[in-house]
């Protein structure tokens, strides 16, 4: 089954919000819905929609979901003990270049929602930690989603999604964890920066 795709429904799914859901327990799933609400309202906004207004509408959507989604617990979590090694600078642009990442890479999926559909089934919470456990219906597919999330003083907040046992973090990790072998972390850094430069020039 194609990762990219699974991920790619997840993203139009989570940041859409998108259909009536079941709510079973409160708590971290409630954390989600103004954010949900907010980015539906702009997918929705006629004076956003369109090429001409991509950028405009890309910024306002990652703005939001900044609220919702811990991008630099992510970011550490992908790189493991190689977060300890680094700098707080090199952490700070690390987790600019990989929201980035995940931003090119998923944020254009929006476009092509067509009608999916979240189920909330249940949420399990454990001290600071959470995991919501929903099935997104897309016609006659569905998807088990589970939604890991963090409390910080912020309130709860995910940094990992995982779908039919595939987890976005631990995905990212085998990933950068053979480059980080090889060209270690400045060399990862360069392939994040000239993938993003990849996504510029396709789109432009």
């Amino acid at each position: 089954m194609n990762i990219r795709w699974l991920f790619s429904v997840l993203f139009c799914v989570v940041l859409l919000g998108l259909a009536p859901v079941v709510m079973a327990s409160s708590g971290p799933t409630e954390a989600l819905k103004p954010i949900l609400t907010d980015i539906m309202a702009i997918i929705g906004d006629p004076n956003l929609a369109g090429d001409e207004q991509k950028d405009v509408r890309r910024t306002k959507i990652m703005k939001i979901a900044a609220q919702g989604f811990d991008f630099t617990e992510m970011s550490k979590r992908v790189l493991g003990k190689t977060w300890r090694n680094i700098n707080p600078q090199q952490r700070d642009y690390f987790a600019e270049i990989f929201t980035k990442l995940l931003e090119n890479a998923y944020i254009g999926q929006l476009e092509d929602y067509s009608g999916q559909k979240i189920v909330y089934k249940d949420e399990r919470i454990k001290g600071k930690k959470a995991a919501v456990s929903t099935i997104v219906y897309d016609k006659e597919m569905s998807l088990p989603v589970n939604y890991v999330m963090l409390e910080k003083d912020r309130g709860w907040q995910v940094y990992d999604i995982n779908i039919e046992g595939v987890s976005l973090v631990r995905n990212y990790r085998e990933q950068f964890k053979s480059i980080l072998r090889k060209e270690n972390f400045d060399g990862l850094v360069k392939v994040l920066e000239e993938k993003n430069a990849s996504f510029n020039n396709e789109e432009s």
